[in-house]
């Protein structure tokens, strides 16, 4: 890759870093969609996007935590099964073409939820242990097998369903990609035993980007704005799945 594609990427993956931290995501498709608009092989994305993820939501899962958001009775039951399962789905390489687009509108028509109309910023009720359960390890076994964390399917989950408050699911998430991407990417590497000689210089960027946003997105930014911020977020992730 010539000097001047590098510096775009990087550049990229900053500002991606930057918005989806401000809502407690790590940034994997946004990563996954910039590298593949920039011709990288799948065999350099995967393992890239979940380098940059699991850096990213270290820094979000500290910022949010540290603000007094993170609710960790509401985090563990959606870990347990998604963790090994991220392992087992970074494991595997399927076609998943078909699921890809499925997945994309139904981001989509989150999206377009969040920005007609948000949910109030209010909790009902916090999800059964059973429900937790069975979502978490369908969410890690996405996350692995995309590439993902699984903060993008969960964010929009806890605040439709009213479980959690806007920062509080994010902080929740944030650590919920922690996990699911280091563990998606320790399959990866089982399967492939390759990492991408530049991700340095992207991690930088990311690390950059993603300091920056958590921390306007756990000090300043308000409920109603994370909500549209988190639109766009889905938007991009919605039409990466479907047209990349």
């Amino acid at each position: 890759m010539s000097t001047e594609l590098l510096t775009l990427l990087t550049l990229a993956i900053l500002i991606v870093a930057f918005l989806y931290s401000s809502v407690g995501h790590a940034g994997a498709s946004g990563y996954i969609a910039v590298m593949s608009l920039f011709g990288l092989a799948p065999a350099v994305i995967k393992p890239t996007a979940l380098i940059l993820n699991i850096l990213v939501a270290c820094i979000g899962t500290w910022q949010f935590w540290r603000a007094g958001y993170f609710n960790w009775r509401l985090f563990w039951p959606f870990a347990v099964l998604a963790i090994p399962m991220a392992f087992l789905g970074g494991y595997l390489s399927l076609p998943t073409s078909v699921f890809k687009i499925m997945v994309g509108v139904i981001l989509l028509f989150t999206a377009t939820r969040f920005l007609v109309n948000p949910p109030e910023d209010t909790v009902l009720s916090e999800p059964s242990r059973p429900v937790a359960l069975g979502v978490g390890g369908v969410l890690g076994l996405l996350s692995g097998l995309t590439g993902t964390g699984g903060g993008i399917f969960l964010t929009p989950l806890l605040l439709f369903k009213r479980w959690a408050r806007a920062k509080e699911a994010a902080a929740v998430s944030a650590l919920f990609i922690l996990f699911n991407s280091a563990s998606g990417l320790l399959g990866n590497f089982s399967s492939t035993r390759y990492f991408p000689s530049y991700a340095l210089v992207l991690a930088l960027a990311a690390i950059t980007g993603g300091t920056a946003g958590s921390y306007f997105g756990s000090h300043r930014f308000e409920p109603a704005l994370i909500k549209r911020i988190l639109s766009v977020v889905l938007f991009i992730a919605g039409a990466k799945l479907i047209f990349t």
